[in-house]
């Protein structure tokens, strides 16, 4: 009895106490980190082991951890409500939580300060209290004392998602809560599923204790829910063609120049992807920038400083150009990234090679890249037992492999050269195949063909987007027969931690000087987002689509000496 009242006391004291409520969060220790393993949370109805403790604000992952210890005598709480015990063995958690939305939301984050006032004065962010389980409302008012009314409204773990969606609401989850269906919110510019994320000034992060007499227990170190040491991050990117106005541009600005304003996204990346549709051919003959007649295309062998210089790290080839100098042209491209140490994926020196993924480790993730190309005509000539070229579509090869990949505990990013398509809508026998390899187990299904950006989708479990638009290329819109909104680009960023996919980030940028993209403005994103989350059947999640917008183009500018490359 003694000791309920003593605690009682104790929680009467913390709650009452300014420096609690001013505290935004506990220090983060210095002691060595170790994730739990946390698996897919279903409700589940706990019953404490004889002896044990555990707090309300304890989430459901954590305490079912605690739980499958087998303990008979043990305190789980946050730890402000832990007593200090010299005698007994003690081991500190430190659990971080996210900010949320449904994914078709286009704002990307809110200050600390429009947070902490949705909890203290009942401000609302979005016009909606913010959805959260009991026990994280529970955790957070560890830090921030009881919450204001009606700002916050509890939800059950397994309805949390469906009823944001079905409200665009938001949510504050445990980090090992998340999936691509949400949304990461930063919080002051910092996001847990960045590369750049400090721990330290994050505000969403809550200290547990798990104190018992039982020896076993990990002492001395600190158990998260977040580990970096565990998380990958890929980014998929659109068509590359280093030839025309793009090739004009690079011969007299500096073969770097298109990347010089998005390299950082991209080199952000553990793996940069790039869609090069174009081979290198030694004797490519100095572009053109308005050229006419058959679209046979090369790019000087020099022009791979571009993709090394933005960090790419993977290569696709199942672009329909690959093919236009011939054998020749293919092997001498393989020849380069090879010499390059770039990894490539559908295409090859012949059929077997073509098909053979593209194979990552990195953190402890295992991603494979795979791709083909869907025309496969005589004009765009694909490989054969002993011919180089882009990797046919074998829709039977390609659904055993997936299934193969994922088996063996790959997340499979499935790409296609699907045929050209200059409007945001994928044709049916598009959305057939690439539902084809999410329904194989491919994680991301992305289309590397689309000139023009397309709608994207959740199918089954995955991500699927139909066509990312161009990556460095000359489509200007300054053409009668291009739609407008050709100059928007997306740059698909995906989140892997622990072997799994756990977040989309859509970046966007917009092309410039028929070469050169660059990430846009909040008020290009804002209307970029708000019309493909509407063509993506998501209406009643954004608002409707406002007018496209299309910045002024600025005409490029070439030198007057025509024909002499720069130094």
């Amino acid at each position: 009895m003694k000791k309920i009242q003593l605690l009682l006391i104790l929680l009467l004291l913390i709650s009452c106490s300014p420096q609690a409520s001013s505290s935004l969060q506990s220090p983060v220790s210095s002691a060595t980190s170790t994730s739990f393993v946390t698996p897919p949370l279903e409700p589940i109805a706990f019953t404490p082991a004889p002896g044990a403790h555990i707090g309300d604000s304890v989430p459901t992952s954590l305490r079912q951890q605690a739980q499958n210890l087998d303990l008979q005598n043990y305190t789980l709480d946050a730890s402000p409500f832990v007593e200090s015990n010299p005698s007994l063995s003690e081991t500190k958690i430190q659990w971080v939580y996210a900010l949320v939305a449904p994914f078709p939301t286009v704002a990307d984050g809110v200050t600390f300060d429009q947070l902490l006032a949705v909890w203290t004065d009942g401000a609302l962010l979005n016009g909606k209290p913010l959805l959260m389980e009991e026990s994280t409302r529970d955790a957070l008012t560890v830090l921030w004392d009881a919450p204001a009314s009606p700002s916050v409204r509890i939800v059950s773990t397994g309805e949390l998602l469906d009823q944001a969606w079905s409200e665009s609401a938001w949510a504050i989850i445990p980090f090992e809560e998340l999936q691509p269906k949400w949304k990461v919110l930063t919080i002051d510019g910092q996001s847990p599923i960045r590369k750049s994320f400090d721990l330290s000034t994050y505000p969403l992060v809550v200290d547990f204790t798990l104190q018992s007499s039982t020896n076993s227990l990990i002492s001395n170190s600190l158990i998260s829910n977040y580990d970096p040491s565990k998380l990958t991050t890929v980014i998929l990117t659109g068509v590359t063609a280093l030839v025309r106005a793009t090739a004009v541009t690079m011969e007299y600005k500096g073969v770097t120049y298109p990347g010089e304003k998005i390299r950082d996204v991209l080199r952000e990346a553990d793996i940069a992807h790039i869609s090069n549709e174009i081979p290198f051919f030694t004797g490519c003959e100095f572009p053109k920038p308005d050229a006419t007649g058959p679209l046979v295309f090369c790019s000087d062998p020099k022009y791979i400083e571009l993709l090394t210089d933005v960090g790419a790290d993977v290569v696709e080839l199942t672009g329909n150009h690959f093919a236009d100098r011939g054998a020749q042209g293919m092997l001498e491209t393989i020849e380069i990234y090879n010499q390059h140490d770039l990894p490539y994926f559908g295409g090859g020196i012949d059929l077997n090679d073509s098909l053979e993924p593209a194979l990552f480790e990195i953190n402890g993730n295992k991603i494979a890249f795979i791709g083909c190309n869907k025309p496969d005509v005589d004009r765009f000539p694909t490989a054969r037992d002993f011919r180089p070229g882009a990797a046919p579509c074998d829709f039977e090869y390609l659904a055993q492999k997936i299934a193969e990949l994922k088996s063996q505990g790959y997340v499979v990013v499935s790409t296609f050269q699907w045929n050209e398509s200059y409007d945001s809508r994928p044709s049916p026998q598009q959305m057939a195949d690439f539902r084809l390899m999410v329904e194989s187990g491919a994680s991301i299904v992305s289309g590397s063909q689309a000139h023009y950006p397309q709608m994207m989708e959740f199918y089954g479990g995955a991500f699927i987007h139909y066509g990312l638009g161009n990556l460095f290329f000359d489509q200007m819109g300054d053409q009668d027969w291009m739609p407008p909104g050709i100059r928007r680009e997306f740059y698909d960023r995906y989140v892997v931690y622990d072997g799994k996919l756990i977040s989309v980030e859509l970046e966007t940028g917009i092309l410039e000087d028929y070469s050169r993209p660059r990430i846009m403005t909040d008020a290009e994103r804002h209307g970029f987002l708000q019309d493909y989350f509407f063509y993506s059947g998501w209406l009643g999640l954004v608002p409707t689509p406002t007018a496209t917008i299309t910045p002024t183009l600025t005409p490029m500018s070439i030198p007057s000496a025509v024909g002499t490359p720069a130094p």
